[in-house]
């Protein structure tokens, strides 16, 4: 095993009725003035919105919302939000939603703690954060993980570049989880939340390090969860024991430990993140329509390792087999497993390099720890996946 540090203090409140419970968790984290941040309306109309609110006026916290947020989530709103955090004297930010309001929630929290800092200017890397304030999450899509996770990602809608941003000051303090919440998704969404969910667990097994076997163990066994439940909550997402499995997946997924000892590679996220940025296409689709491209391209990196992926995880003996199923599996699930699949078109060479342009930051970095890929190998997948 190799050396790592793992620290996770989210506080996971898992089960029925679970939101009922939220002011007073917010309670037990100090909490007095919340920012309650949701989405569309969706939890307006189920009634989830109020129930969360019910629970923060027994527990006698003061309370305002926000709502707006869109997914691949937008630093426009989130600075509208962080004023009125500041002015409301907010000492908490609670998200209710998936993982765009609860990676907006963060920024809030962030961006509230550090007035005299532009929130932009944190995810670029330009200021450092030292401070942020404590973040709720109560999760009504399993997809993102960000309810445990140190990510957190936004969009500039300005300059069409989507940011990822590490950080332990991420972690929220709590996380509600009701799996019945999720189950009158759309079976788009709950696909895409499969996806990413098997994604974050899949970019963290393809490691340059290897010999951490029950970090391997674990990724493989909850891979194969993640199939067997995806399967059954996209042909019924009411299926409640198949969306609690695929749930508690999606925390475990990104809370760091299916990647111990190793060292995380996320290029496929990094090549749909320049996708999502410039053409706003749903996150989990981004990767699902670009992951087998990559997997190819990279296959006599380490070959022994798409072999062991194959055998363990879908019971096949070739490398090969192993990368053929897990794009059948997307297609299968509804994915899409192409650029032109993803709804985009056939992209033009002009376009492809636009795309790795922005994927490298205008050729300023590489990608991945796998195999390292510069601009001309980004390049060379996007040409793959344009079909």
């Amino acid at each position: 095993m190799r050396d790592f540090t793992f620290h996770t203090p989210t506080e996971v409140i898992f089960g029925r009725d679970a939101e009922l419970k939220t002011g007073r968790a917010a309670k037990k984290y100090g909490a007095s003035s919340v920012l309650v941040v949701y989405g569309k309306g969706s939890v307006v109309r189920s009634g989830l919105l109020d129930r969360v609110c019910k629970s923060l006026d027994e527990e006698g916290l003061s309370y305002r919302q926000f709502g707006g947020v869109e997914p691949n989530p937008r630093v426009g709103l989130t600075r509208e939000a962080i004023k009125t955090a500041i002015d409301m004297k907010a000492d908490m930010i609670i998200g209710v939603g998936g993982g765009s309001v609860i990676d907006t929630a963060k920024a809030i929290a962030h961006g509230a703690a550090n007035p005299d800092v532009d929130i932009w200017d944190i995810w670029l890397r330009k200021q450092p954060i030292e401070k942020s304030l404590p973040v709720g999450a109560v999760v009504t899509i399993p997809a993102a993980g960000s309810e445990m996770s140190d990510s957190s990602v936004l969009t500039n809608e300005e300059t069409q570049e989507k940011r990822g941003l590490s950080t332990q000051l991420n972690r929220p303090a709590f996380a509600i989880m009701n799996p019945a919440l999720a189950t009158t998704l759309p079976i788009y969404q709950v696909a895409c939340g499969v996806t990413d969910i098997y994604m974050h667990t899949l970019e963290r097994y393809f490691s340059p390090v290897t010999g951490n076997d029950f970090t391997d163990e674990v990724a493989e066994a909850l891979m194969r969860v993640v199939i067997r439940n995806g399967r059954r909550v996209v042909k019924d997402p009411t299926d409640y024991d198949a969306m609690s499995e695929i749930m508690w997946c999606s925390s475990v997924s990104h809370n760091g430990l299916t990647g111990l000892g190793g060292e995380k590679d996320f290029s496929a996220h990094q090549l749909g993140q320049a996708i999502g940025g410039i053409y706003d296409k749903a996150h989990g689709a981004t990767l699902s329509a670009v992951w087998g491209s990559w997997a190819w391209y990279v296959l006599k990196t380490d070959h022994s390792r798409f072999e062991k992926y194959a055998k363990n995880v879908w019971e096949v003996e070739t490398a090969e087999a192993g990368i053929e199923k897990t794009v059948e599996f997307f297609s299968e699930i509804g994915m899409p497993v192409s650029l032109s699949e993803l709804g985009i078109g056939i992209l033009s060479d002009t376009e492809l390099e636009a795309l790795a342009v922005k994927c490298t930051y205008g050729r300023s970095r590489t990608i991945g720890s796998f195999k390292v890929l510069d601009f001309d190998d980004i390049l060379r997948i996007f040409e793959a996946a344009n079909r």
